[in-house]
């Protein structure tokens, strides 16, 4: 460690530590990427402003959807068509096809890092199946705890292949160069106390944005950090109107807060079906694969079902599971309904929508580049164009699998030819500062207007009331850090979903019901030179390519 001057490098009661790599979160997708890129000889550091296991991956109950080449009625090819289905004509076909063809060796790789898949008979690995899949084609861990299994498998690796990891520090923004390549990261520890992480690379794995809303499946982690720190960075993103509301969230109670349980999408596989207050079928009629529809349409018929009654929650009748299958199957979605007074073997558990799962996020490739020379992105922060208008059910573990592995392997890469090297920095770099709006203002502003079914009008007030709310702060606080990454999000999020005047995929206009064939192209968001969420120019096709 060392001080420099304070304007920017490292001053009084700061400190510094260098790498080849900083990977930012402790998720599928970053852990992957960090055990890669130890395997390839760089010099990894993890940052996670949480504990190591606080990430979003434990909470994935589905599994990973991944072609083994073990059932003789999938393919890759037909996974490759139901992903491009529910993303609603606005995936990548080529990025698609290449994350989906390179899961079978990622989920290999997994489990020789330790991990524990469910098996039947022979010792075949387990399938089920959920919302968007036209095959039994998801594998899973511990019946519903395949993110718990992944994420442990990919913590003890990490520990034996002596990964270092900065827990409990919050990213708050990247160093860079006067020509605005990315040299580092400024980060503050659990005190508060400023440092400064050089590193030729930095690659974001922060997750999702759940908590922009009131009520969501997402840890409180989950606040847009990663989105933040790349548009402040020069680089764009897209798809950000499209946050999936997975559809079936136990129902806690009217104005349930934060972090709420999953039922997972594969008790419908198994044969759940979704009901009303007066026990008719929500799905019949709406779509071809009825309650096991693609997420967004599950979502959106939910949503109008309890417009009609005046309800706020809908059933979820699973009760033809007996409890020794409940019990095996769905441990952690039984306990979850237990602890809520609701027994799902005997009685249909009460759900509702909540948001899930961004599908858009920072521009990159498949192997995480960025438009920015230095970032790199992959998970669920990404948006490489696997997922467009819809993400197809467990095909977010495949990607952090997949992407993040590609990504540890493309800074080897650009490191090894001299694209990345010790860069000098801008000569000032003082404390970000940045708009930052009450977080229980945001939060219910957002839900009112632009959850399920947003108009221009409502998205308008979103707009207001957060340009009356923001104030700028310097981000010298975790909380602060955070509040300003979903305050910029926010903005650019209800940016793109004005711009979007149709229904497609997640994104629900009641004023603009229906699909414009001239809006079949991704929507990018960077920002201007004051720090205002700008619409470029539309990208026609949709491409991931940085």
């Amino acid at each position: 460690m060392d001080n420099r001057d304070g304007c920017g490098q490292v001053g009084s009661g700061e400190w510094e530590a260098r790498a080849d790599l900083v990977v930012v979160g402790s998720g599928v997708a970053g852990l992957t990427a960090a055990l890669r890129a130890r395997e390839l000889g760089l010099r990894v550091l993890v940052v996670t402003k949480g504990a190591a296991d606080g990430g979003n991956t434990r909470w994935a109950q589905g599994g990973v959807a991944v072609v083994l080449g073990d059932t003789p009625d999938d393919s890759v090819h037909r996974h490759v068509e139901d992903t491009l289905v529910a993303g609603g004509g606005l995936c990548d076909p080529d990025a698609t096809a290449r994350i989906i063809a390179d899961g079978p060796g990622a989920v290999a790789r997994l489990r020789e890092r330790g991990a524990v898949f469910d098996t039947g008979s022979g010792g075949r690995l387990a399938r089920t199946r959920e919302g968007g899949h036209t095959a039994f084609r998801v594998v899973h861990a511990g019946g519903d705890a395949t993110g718990a299994e992944v994420e442990r498998a990919l913590l003890a690796a990490s520990r034996d292949g002596l990964v270092p990891m900065l827990e409990h520090h919050v990213a708050v923004d990247t160093l860079r160069t006067p020509a605005g390549e990315v040299a580092g990261l400024r980060v503050l520890d659990g005190d508060g106390v400023p440092g400064v992480l050089i590193a030729p690379a930095v690659l974001l794995a922060t997750g999702g944005l759940g908590q922009l809303y009131q009520a969501t499946s997402n840890p409180e982690v989950a606040t847009a950090d990663g989105v933040a720190i790349a548009l402040r960075a020069g680089a764009p993103v897209m798809d950000l109107e499209f946050v999936q509301f997975h559809p079936t969230v136990l129902y806690t109670g009217h104005g349930a807060r934060g972090r709420c349980p999953l039922v997972t999408e594969a008790v419908r596989g198994e044969g759940a079906v979704l009901i009303d207050s007066r026990g008719a079928r929500v799905m019949d009629g709406v779509h071809p694969l009825g309650d096991l529809a693609p997420r967004d349409v599950v979502s959106a018929a939910i949503t109008r079902r309890l417009a009609d009654l005046g309800d706020d929650h809908v059933f979820l009748d699973a009760t033809h599971l007996d409890r020794p299958t409940f019990s095996r199957r769905f441990p952690t979605v039984l306990a979850a309904c237990l602890a809520a007074g609701v027994d799902p073997v005997v009685a249909p558990i009460p759900v509702s929508p909540a948001a899930h799962f961004a599908c858009g996020g920072v521009v990159s490739t498949v192997d995480g580049r960025t438009r920015v020379p230095g970032l790199y992105a992959a998970g669920e922060v990404a948006r490489t164009g696997l997922h467009g208008a819809n993400r197809l059910a467990s095909n977010s573990l495949l990607e952090g699998l997949v992407v993040g592995t590609r990504a540890a392997e493309a800074v080897a890469a650009d490191l090894a030819v001299g694209v990345l090297t010790e860069r000098r920095l801008a000569a000032c770099q003082p404390v970000t500062t940045a708009p930052v709006a009450d977080r229980d203002t945001l939060q219910r502003v957002m839900s009112r207007y632009a959850g399920i079914g947003r108009d221009a009008e409502g998205l308008a007030v979103v707009g207001s009331v957060l340009d009356v709310s923001a104030v700028d702060s310097a981000l010298t606080t975790r909380r602060l850090v955070e509040d300003a990454a979903m305050t910029l999000t926010a903005r650019a999020l209800i940016a793109a979903a004005a711009a979007r005047t149709e229904s497609r995929g997640c994104q629900v206009r009641t004023d603009h019901p229906t699909t414009d064939p001239a809006l079949t192209h991704g929507l990018t968001v960077r920002l201007t030179p004051s720090g205002q969420p700008m619409l470029d120019r539309p990208t026609h096709p949709v491409r991931g390519a940085a």
